[in-house]
C-alpha cells in the first residue's frame, strides 16, 4: 500500500480490490480524479442512541480524510436510518460493521466485511476500513449474522452476552404469559387441599391454568432455542428447542426434576456452537443447499440431545438425591442451618432441579407429619420474583423497559408463590440477581424456622396465608418481607457496582449514551422556547401542499437563558443547581430541587463527566414539564470525578420530564452527541464571547434529525 498527496486534495491510497477495481496511485501532476472507493458503514449499540451516533461520526470523517466516499446507516432507538439501497450495495467496495447488536449481514454476499464492536468504529475508524478494504469477499451467500469469528476473540465475551439476551426476550413473554394466568386461575379457582391448591378439573380455571402450564413448558424451549438461534441461525434454531425440551425434562435422563432454565441456557450455547462448527465443515456445492434445513439441524440436535440424556443427566440426579440425604440429616438440631439451606436452595434456580430438590424435601415431610420445613421453603419461595420486582421499582433507571415490566409480573407471580417470575431478570444478570436472590431466600427460611414456622400444603407465597395452609401467620410475613428486602438492596446494590465497572475505552460514549437512555421524549408545554434562530417563512399558495413541520434539533432545547460563560462554581452539585435554576426562567422546569436531586442521583450510577473537559449532567425528573438544555462554560475547570480525571470546562445539562415517552429528543441528543465529537466544534464554544456565539456554535454544528427508514 503506498500513500501520495494531491495538489488540491486529501491524500490517495493505492488499493488493489480483488474482484473489484483497482484503485491506482494518482501522480501529483495530474488533474484527473481517481475512481472513488465507497464504503458502506453499519453502526448499532444496545442503547441506540450515543455509541450509534458517535461511530457514524468517526467513521464519516475518517473515510472523507481518506478520500473515499461512505454511506453511514445507523441502527438507533429510533430506527433504522440511510438505509442503503440495491444500487448502494452494487457498487459498495467493502463494509464495514460495527455492532453491539445482532446485524443481518445476508444483503452483502460477496462483498468485504469487516464485523466488530461499536467501540471500535469511535476509536479506530480508519484501522477498520483499512481491515475492510484488505478483507477476502465473502461467498455470494454471505453470512447472515455476526458471528463470533467476525466480531473477534477479544468481543467473544459481548458475542455471548448478546446471544443470551436474544434467548431472553423471546423467552419473557411466556413466562409472563404463563405466570400471569396460572395466578389468576390459583387465586380465583383455587381450594386448599393436603396436596397443595387444587382447581377442580371440572372447573373453567383449571382450563385457565393448563393454557398457563403450557407457557411455562414452552419457556426453557424458547430460552434455548433462541441463544441457539443468535449464534447459528436459523439452523440451530429447531435443535435448541428441542434440547431445551430434554434439558427440563428429567425422565429423558432418570431424574426426578429437569434442569430448568440453567439447562436451558446450557443446552443453547452447546447447540449453537456445534451447529456454528458444523457451518464451517467445507462440503459439496450439490449438498451445501441441504446443510442448514436437515444436516446441520438433525446432527445437532442428535450431538447435543445424546450428550445431554447420556453424559449429564445421571451426574444430576445423583447430586440432587446426594443432596436430599444431607438435607434430611439437618433436621432437627440444625433447624436454623436447615432453613438457611432450604431458603437458599429454593431461591437459587427459581423453579429449577435445586428449587425442585427442596420443595420435594418440604413436600416430602408434609407426608410423615413434619410441616416445619415446608414453612421454610414457602416463605423462600416468595422472595425471588417479590424481591426483584420491588428492585425495578426502587432503582428503575437500572433496569430496561423489558425488565420494569418483567418486574411489574414478577411482583403479582410472587404473591402466589410463582418463583419462577423472577427467572428473566436472573438469566439477564445472573452474576448479580443469584446471589441477591440466595441471600434473601435464605433469611426467610431462617427467620421461618427460628419461629417455627409450617405449612400443611406443598405451596408457597403468601397466597398459601390467605387460604389458611400456614402457622405462625405474622412471622411467616416477617420471613417473606425481611428475605424481599435483603434480595431487593443486594440486587440493587451489585448492579450499581457492576453499572460502574463498565467503562468501555471511550469514556464519552459512556456518559452520552447514559443520558440518552435516561431521557424521553420532548412534551410541548406552555411558555416553551421557540428555536432561536428562523428564517422567513413565506404564505404557501392555497393549492400547495401542506408542509411537514420541520426536524427539531438542539437549538429547540436551549436559548441565551441556559448559557453561562466562565462561571466561579467549582462544585460539581454547586453547578448542577446553577443550570436547574437557568432552566427555571424558561418555565420547563418547575421544580429546581427535584431536578438537581435527579441529576445527582444519576452521578451516583456513573459519572457523566466523559472526558476531554466534557461533562454531560442530565435529569429524568417530574421537576421538568418539557425537556431543556442548559451550557455552562467554567475556564478554572470543575471536578466531575471524570474517567480522564480531567475536570470539566464544558457542561451540557439535560433535564427531561419523567413520564415523557417517545423518540423526538433522542434524536436531538443523537446530534449533541455528533458535534461533540469533533474538535472544531469543542474549540467554537471554548472561544464564545457571549451566549450567541454558542448558540451560533451549535447552529453550525448540528444537523436535523431525519425520520427512521421503514
Amino acid at each position: 500500500m503506498s500513500t501520495r498527496s494531491m495538489a488540491d486534495g486529501p491524500p490517495v491510497v493505492g488499493v488493489v480490490l480483488e474482484g473489484h477495481r483497482t484503485m491506482p496511485d494518482t501522480p501529483t501532476d495530474t488533474t484527473i480524479a481517481p475512481p472513488t472507493v465507497l464504503i458502506l458503514a453499519i453502526t448499532a449499540c444496545p442503547t441506540g442512541i450515543a455509541h450509534t451516533y458517535m461511530a457514524a461520526e468517526k467513521l464519516d470523517a475518517a473515510a472523507t480524510e481518506l478520500g473515499y466516499e461512505i454511506r453511514v446507516e445507523t441502527h438507533g432507538s429510533v430506527g433504522v436510518e440511510g438505509t442503503f439501497s440495491q444500487a448502494d450495495i452494487d457498487r459498495a467496495d467493502a463494509v464495514v460493521v460495527a455492532a453491539d447488536t445482532q446485524i443481518d449481514l445476508s444483503r452483502f454476499g460477496g462483498k468485504r466485511i469487516v464485523s466488530t464492536r461499536v467501540s471500535d468504529g469511535i476509536h479506530r475508524p480508519a484501522a477498520l476500513i483499512a481491515e475492510a478494504l484488505a478483507a477476502a469477499p465473502t461467498g455470494r451467500a454471505a453470512v447472515t449474522t455476526d458471528a463470533p469469528a467476525s466480531a473477534g476473540k477479544r468481543d467473544i465475551g459481548g458475542f455471548i452476552y448478546r446471544a443470551l439476551m436474544n434467548g431472553v426476550s423471546y423467552m419473557i413473554p411466556f413466562v409472563v404469559v404463563g405466570g400471569l394466568l396460572i395466578a389468576i386461575s390459583l387465586s380465583i379457582g383455587g381450594e386448599a387441599t393436603p396436596q397443595g391448591l387444587v382447581i377442580p378439573e371440572d372447573s373453567f380455571w383449571f382450563t385457565i391454568n393448563q393454557i398457563g402450564v403450557l407457557g411455562f413448558t414452552l419457556m426453557v424451549p424458547i430460552l434455548s432455542g433462541f441463544i441457539a438461534y443468535a449464534i447459528a441461525d436459523r439452523p440451530g434454531l429447531a435443535p435448541g428447542m428441542i434440547c431445551g425440551w430434554i434439558a427440563t425434562t428429567g425422565s429423558f435422563y432418570n431424574s426426578e426434576s429437569g434442569a430448568g432454565f440453567i439447562g436451558g441456557i446450557v443446552t443453547g450455547f452447546l447447540v449453537g456452537f456445534v451447529a456454528l462448527g458444523i457451518k464451517k465443515i467445507p462440503v459439496h456445492r450439490f449438498i451445501k443447499p441441504i446443510m442448514p434445513i436437515l444436516v446441520i439441524p438433525v446432527i445437532t440436535t442428535l450431538v447435543v440431545g445424546g450428550l445431554f440424556v447420556l453424559a449429564l443427566g445421571q451426574p444430576i440426579a445423583w447430586v440432587f438425591s446426594s443432596m436430599t440425604d444431607f438435607l434430611s440429616s439437618l433436621d432437627g438440631g440444625s433447624v436454623v442451618v436447615l432453613g438457611l439451606i432450604l431458603g437458599a436452595m429454593v431461591a437459587f434456580d427459581m423453579g429449577g432441579p435445586i428449587n425442585k430438590t427442596a420443595f420435594l424435601f418440604g413436600s416430602a415431610l408434609i407426608a410423615s407429619g413434619n410441616p416445619g420445613p415446608m414453612g421454610m421453603v414457602a416463605a423462600a419461595i416468595a422472595v425471588p420474583p417479590l424481591g426483584m420486582g420491588l428492585a425495578t421499582v426502587i432503582r428503575r433507571r437500572f433496569f430496561t423497559p423489558v425488565e420494569r415490566e418483567a418486574g411489574i409480573a414478577a411482583l403479582f407471580m410472587g404473591f402466589f408463590g410463582i418463583t419462577e417470575g423472577a427467572i428473566p431478570l436472573a438469566a439477564a444478570r445472573p452474576l448479580q440477581v443469584i446471589p441477591a436472590n440466595v441471600l434473601g431466600g435464605a433469611v426467610a427460611g431462617a427467620i421461618a424456622a427460628i419461629a417455627g414456622v409450617t405449612n400443611a400444603v406443598p405451596h408457597g407465597g403468601p397466597i398459601v396465608a390467605v387460604f389458611g395452609a400456614v402457622s405462625g401467620v405474622p412471622m411467616y410475613f416477617v420471613a417473606i418481607l425481611s428475605g424481599v428486602a435483603v434480595t431487593a438492596l443486594v440486587s440493587v446494590l451489585l448492579i450499581g457496582i457492576s453499572v460502574r465497572k463498565v467503562v468501555p475505552a471511550d469514556a464519552a460514549a459512556v456518559a452520552v449514551a447514559g443520558a440518552a437512555a435516561d431521557a424521553a421524549v420532548p412534551v410541548a408545554a406552555p411558555g416553551a422556547v421557540p428555536p432561536v434562530a428562523a428564517a422567513p417563512v413565506r404564505a404557501a399558495p392555497a393549492t400547495a401542499e401542506p408542509v411537514a413541520p420541520a426536524p427539531k434539533t438542539v437549538l429547540d432545547y436551549i436559548d441565551e437563558r441556559t448559557i453561562v460563560l466562565d462561571i466561579d462554581e467549582t462544585d460539581r452539585d454547586a453547578v448542577i443547581r446553577r443550570l436547574a435554576g437557568l432552566m427555571q426562567t424558561t418555565g420547563r422546569v418547575l421544580d429546581v430541587d427535584a431536578v438537581v436531586q435527579a441529576a445527582r442521583d444519576r452521578e451516583l450510577i456513573s459519572t457523566t463527566g466523559i472526558g476531554e473537559g466534557i461533562a454531560i449532567p442530565h435529569a429524568k425528573s417530574d421537576g421538568a414539564t418539557s425537556p431543556v438544555l442548559a451550557f455552562a462554560r467554567s475556564r478554572d475547570g470543575v471536578d466531575w470525578n471524570s474517567l480522564d480525571e480531567a475536570p470539566a470546562h464544558l457542561i451540557f445539562m439535560i433535564a427531561v420530564p419523567e413520564a415523557a415517552a417517545g423518540t423526538e429528543h433522542l434524536k436531538v441528543l443523537a446530534q449533541l452527541s455528533r458535534s461533540l465529537m469533533k474538535p472544531s466544534f469543542r474549540s467554537s464554544i471554548e472561544m464564545a464571547a457571549t451566549p450567541a456565539d454558542v448558540l451560533a456554535a451549535l447552529a453550525s454544528s448540528v444537523r436535523p434529525a431525519t425520520p427512521a427508514a421503514h
